[in-house]
């Protein structure tokens, strides 16, 4: 304690208590302040501890996805190939005869011509003039044919009568047959001048359209000119599509296609009329021919497309939505019997209303992502759920 003294009257001294604190009560009072201070920061701290716990344990939840098992589904096997348009039975028209100076070309590519139709005459003067000479050659030996079977006929008169032996009538008979023959003969010769003048025009093998023309007036051409003349047999035209060996795997005759030339918008009709038998070592492809109806669009040399519809397949059907791409190529989403998201690449087929037909890459059993694709991503673990009820 501390005291303090003071003098009242006649020196008499008085001792007194004092007001003033303790230091023990000031320590008291800091140790209070700072206990309720430590309850106040633990409390808000913890508050925030429990806020994240929760956020992270909501950032952790797995997500519920749709899958489902699209399995084998028969579907139309369609086959896209590429080729180049040709004459179904392309004719090549040349010179069948000796040939000469060309004097006149009656037709032009594009035009409709029809069998033994002449596109193109030779001159003939010279032939012309043999061919009257062989004429006259058949005449003479017809007029001692007359005289031989006249003479005959008057020994077989005078024979009778003893005036001629019957070996001047062999004779005479003998002599009438070697004039028929020298007619006949005189008359072959003729004919065949004949059909060599006729050769001379250069005529269409059958009725079709014109494609090419290497012929003018004033040309020289024989034998060897080679090809005057390139026609389709009936307007018929083909497709020559080239395709993989495993498309020609169960590809029959008479399979309808679809065509459609490079540049143009109009597709066409056909069917396919011939299988390659053989493959290309190099390539390893083959050939299916497509027959097609005459069509101006349809020009011989052009490259063109087409649907072929081969038959039916079994393979996946799968929604639109399943389908993902990137840099590699098309891929599904599949979850595992760990529940854990995988990529699978495919290979696309068919797509139609009724879905993505997948030609690789599943066999049907997997369980697809239907849809969300793009939000997940490979090992990730989700909660799949199978065509509206939960996937066990």
């Amino acid at each position: 304690m501390n005291y303090e003294t003071g003098a009242i009257g006649g020196g008499q001294h008085l001792e007194l208590e004092g007001p003033a604190p303790s230091k023990r009560s000031r320590w008291i009072a800091i140790v209070a302040v700072l206990l309720v201070a430590g309850l106040a920061a633990w409390f808000f701290l913890g508050n925030k501890k429990h806020e994240a716990g929760a956020t992270a344990g909501a950032g952790t939840q797995v997500p519920n996805i749709t899958v489902i098992v699209p399995g084998q589904q028969s579907v139309s096997r369609l086959i896209s190939a590429t080729g180049t348009l040709a004459a179904r039975r392309e004719m090549p028209v040349g010179v069948a005869g000796e040939g000469g100076l060309v004097t006149r070309v009656l037709v032009e590519p594009g035009q409709w011509v029809g069998a033994g139709q002449v596109l193109a005459t030779v001159d003939r003067s010279v032939q012309t003039q043999t061919a009257s000479a062989l004429n006259a050659q058949v005449a003479v030996a017809q007029s001692d044919q007359q005289i031989a079977q006249a003479e005959l006929d008057r020994a077989q008169q005078l024979v009778d009568r003893g005036f001629i032996s019957k070996a001047d009538l062999q004779r005479r008979t003998a002599t009438r047959d070697a004039a028929a023959a020298r007619v006949r003969a005189a008359q072959a010769t003729y004919r065949e001048a004949q059909a060599r003048n006729g050769r001379l025009d250069i005529r269409a093998p059958a009725a079709g359209l014109i494609l090419t023309r290497a012929a003018e007036p004033g040309q020289i051409v024989s034998s060897g000119s080679g090809v005057l003349f390139r026609m389709a047999m009936g307007g018929q035209m083909e497709l020559r599509a080239q395709l993989a060996e495993s498309d020609l795997v169960g590809l029959s005759v008479g399979a309808p296609a679809t065509v459609k030339p490079v540049g143009g918008d109009q597709s066409f009709k056909g069917e396919v009329w011939q299988v390659s038998p053989v493959i290309d070592p190099q390539t390893r492809q083959g050939v299916a021919r497509i027959a097609l109806s005459y069509d101006p669009a349809l020009r011989p040399g052009g490259f063109a497309a087409a649907t072929i519809r081969g038959g039916t397949a079994n393979a996946p059907l799968l929604p639109d939505s399943a389908i993902q791409s990137d840099d590699k190529g098309s891929f599904v989403y599949i979850v595992g019997p760990d529940n854990k998201v995988a990529r699978r690449d495919i290979k696309i087929g068919q797509v139609s209303d009724s879905g993505v037909t997948i030609a690789s890459g599943l066999n049907g059993s997997e369980r697809v992502v239907r849809s969300a694709g793009g939000f997940l991503a490979p090992s990730q673990v989700v909660h799949p759920i199978l065509a509206g009820r939960e996937a066990k």
